[in-house]
């Protein structure tokens, strides 16, 4: 079974950085993209950032972009999600997820992942 699992997370003012990491370990087949997704109190998961395995290639939700950056470690299986500027309302848990099977979803999306994290609470206080 493939073992998912985030840290990284905290308290921090608003304009501050923190960085999250995701390791992935465990299962037969190799990662075919990680992500990255957050959901604050009383709102739906959103999509954040993610990345494809074999070429790198990045996407981010809009609202992050130019702030947050995605970056993987091959021979770790790991990811990190560097968040630059923070701002309140990017206060949210925040999962990591894994995709192991390929499929024609976006990697924007829920519904790509095979493997989720537990979640780790980032705050950023105005």
């Amino acid at each position: 079974q493939v073992r998912v699992v985030e840290s990284g997370g905290g308290l921090v003012q608003a304009g501050g950085s923190l960085r999250l990491s995701c390791a992935a370990s465990g299962g037969t087949f190799s990662s075919l993209a990680m992500g990255w997704f957050r959901q604050a109190p009383g709102k739906e998961r959103e999509f954040v950032a993610a990345i494809r395995w074999r070429y790198g290639e990045t996407s981010y939700a809009d609202s992050v972009k130019g702030r947050f950056t995605i970056s993987r470690d091959n021979a770790e299986n790991t990811i990190y999600l560097q968040m630059n500027n923070l701002k309140p309302e990017d206060t949210a848990v925040y999962y990591c997820a894994v995709d192991r099977a390929a499929n024609s979803f976006s990697i924007a999306t829920m519904t790509a992942y095979d493997y989720w994290g537990q979640g780790t609470q980032v705050t950023v206080s105005s």
